[in-house]
């Protein structure tokens, strides 16, 4: 099945921009910017790009909170027709090291309130990119960690984990999630 979206989770607002429940936002910032795409509308919840061709492929960033998430998101696959399975959502993960790439056909939303939502709109059928957001020091809070900035010291390795996450959507885009999984599934 091919993918139609790319659905980037993530809180919307400046204050949130940098902090790492939003690296999903950021991969489709790095799509939009690779496929020049600069117009983005607000449709049921979220914003919205297209990119054009012979394959239209949706960006969106829903404008619910990340716990709402599958509202927005189940709207759109309705209004766009589209199955679960051509829908692949990239997401923050703190179960994973910093700049850990894990993509997955389907699965389970495991701690992830976002996911839970997601599921709970369009169930598990959706293959899902989960990018690695812990670093080396341990936290208190979690909600309180997801919700902040990374260090100065982890911009680097964001930078290059957005990077090859983004190069990941293109390779499960074009060779399937499969594939993506076989080159992409390690550590940085």
């Amino acid at each position: 099945m091919h993918i139609a979206a790319v659905v980037g989770l993530g809180n919307p607002g400046s204050e949130y921009a940098a902090t790492r429940h939003n690296v999903g936002f950021r991969v489709v910032d790095e799509l939009a910017r690779r496929w020049r795409i600069r117009i983005w509308w607000p449709r049921d919840h979220a914003k919205v790009a297209r990119r054009r061709g012979s394959a239209p492929v949706l960006l969106v960033k829903p404008s619910t909170y990340m716990n709402l998430s599958g509202k927005a998101v189940a709207a759109i696959r309705r209004k766009e027709r589209l199955e679960p399975g051509q829908l692949l959502v990239v997401v923050d993960d703190v179960e994973l090291p910093l700049g850990t790439l894990r993509i997955r056909p389907h699965g389970g939303p495991g701690t992830h309130n976002g996911l839970r939502s997601l599921v709970e709109g369009l169930g598990e059928g959706f293959p899902r990119l989960r990018l690695g957001v812990r670093g080396a020091v341990p936290w208190d809070d979690l909600a309180d960690y997801v919700l902040a900035p990374f260090q100065p010291e982890e911009a680097e390795a964001v930078e290059r984990m957005v990077s090859r996450a983004a190069d990941c959507v293109e390779t499960a885009m074009h060779s399937g999630v499969e594939r993506a999984a076989s080159r992409f599934n390690a550590t940085d």
